[in-house]
């Protein structure tokens, strides 16, 4: 029987390494359910959550990344006061920081659908929609996972395509963990440090500087999980 109830937590400005801790405990709590059913024949249903959050200034390098695309040596990191992890997620470098939307969810994709690229698919639709209702035009680039933004904003001196939602996710016997990372109120100073995601000649933005005002972030994450909670068809606790 599928358990399509999702937990929330929204564990507000917390520091990367503590945040993921708590990701790969729930993550493994919810793997040892699964495997325990599998041994003793039981029907124990599986949990899941849905993680909110912001960071502190840090630059996380996935499996598939490459280090120079950090442009900071360590001197460098620590003179400016940002963190530096490589983590077990699909992806090349990123950043996370203040005013940017982070959202972990740790699934288990047996409860809704076994099909990872229909899982990034909706990560992707619900961020879509969710700028679509702040009067943002979000899309996908070929090629490229996270959402992006097409056309010029003169105000902001913004053209061509800009990168606005970066996600990058893992997932074992079916339970994902990591997720993705909106840019709400990002300083997009942090990302000239990096090669964002490993793509070179792509530029970033963000909600704020496309609409030129200041977002309260909670509204915006409470936007996002309403269009999560729809397209995976979720009952949230």
């Amino acid at each position: 029987m599928q358990n399509k109830k999702v937990n929330i937590i929204d564990l507000g400005l917390i520091d990367y390494q503590e945040a993921w801790d708590f990701q790969e405990k729930l993550f493994a709590e919810t793997v040892a359910v699964k495997l325990a059913n599998r041994k003793n024949n039981t029907k124990e249903p599986t949990p899941n959550y849905l993680m909110t959050c912001q960071h502190p200034h840090v630059y996380t390098l996935g499996r598939s990344g490459k280090e120079e695309h950090l442009l900071l040596d360590k001197e460098g990191l620590d003179a400016n006061e940002i963190s530096f992890y490589k983590i077990n997620r699909g992806g090349d470098i990123t950043y996370h920081g203040p005013g940017q939307l982070v959202v972990y969810p740790i699934l288990d994709l047996d409860n809704f659908f076994t099909d990872i690229h229909k899982f990034l698919r909706l990560l992707e639709e619900a961020v879509i929609k969710t700028l679509k209702d702040y009067g943002i035009k979000g899309g996908r680039s070929e090629g490229f996972t996270g959402v992006w933004l097409e056309g010029e904003n003169t105000q902001a001196l913004m053209f061509g395509e800009r990168k606005i939602c970066a996600m990058g996710v893992k997932a074992s016997r079916w339970v994902t963990m990591h997720g993705l990372a909106l840019n709400v109120n990002t300083d997009l100073a942090y990302f000239g440090n990096i090669v964002p995601c490993g793509i070179q000649e792509k530029a970033v933005t963000s909600m704020h500087l496309e609409l030129g005002k200041t977002l309260e972030l909670g509204a915006v994450a409470s936007v996002l999980k309403g269009h999560l909670a729809k397209l995976f068809e979720m009952e949230i606790l």
